[in-house]
């Protein structure tokens, strides 16, 4: 089973590659991520797993899981000049390399390196309007409509604690995402 705070092995500023290696799709067989990722670590293969969270309702709860961006499939990098490409079609957990005519098609170039800029360290795909400590926020709704806050820190239920000066001094608030708006700068 997936356990969801197991970092991806291919993070942003360390995918692993080395020179001349490209990215290709692996098709996985079912609930077989963690065997083919091991399994390929194994044979020094760099692979990346990017997943974002998903919220499902399991009886009258709700649960949130990072989920694979793109269920089924695996990034895995290999040299196409050498011919260890086969082995990978070999390796538990994995069906076989995405091909067309018998020969693995790479991804095309910069698109792999791209998603893992938009993923933190777990490999989870950061939404576009994450705050972050520090950041500059105007609040929009409530009492305090129409001042502006500094970000201490977002929570992922959506609540974001803030620092608001009121009367000379700072102020911490807690604020439905939704309250805030990242000021433009």
């Amino acid at each position: 089973m997936f356990h969801p705070r197991t970092p991806i092995d291919a993070a942003p500023g360390r995918l692993g590659t080395r020179p001349g290696q490209e990215w290709y799709l692996a098709q996985l067989k079912p609930n077989a991520l963690a065997i083919a990722r091991r399994n390929l670590l194994r044979q020094d293969f760099p692979v990346f797993a990017p997943q974002q969270l998903e919220t499902r309702r399991c009886g009258p709860r709700f649960r949130t899981e990072p989920r694979l961006l793109f269920p089924g499939y695996l990034f895995v990098a290999l040299d196409p000049a050498g011919s260890r490409w086969r082995a990978v079609n070999s390796t538990m957990g994995v069906t076989q390399l995405v091909a067309f005519g018998g020969m693995p098609v790479a991804v095309p170039q910069g698109l792999v390196e791209q998603i893992a800029l938009g993923c933190d360290a777990e490999g989870l795909i950061l939404p576009p309007d994450a705050l972050a400590p520090g950041d500059q926020v105007l609040i929009s709704a409530g009492p305090f409509a129409g001042l502006i806050a500094e970000v201490e820190r977002s929570e992922p239920e959506r609540r974001v604690w803030i620092l608001i000066e009121v009367m000379g001094q700072k102020t911490r608030m807690q604020v439905s995402r939704d309250a805030v708006k990242r000021r433009k700068a």
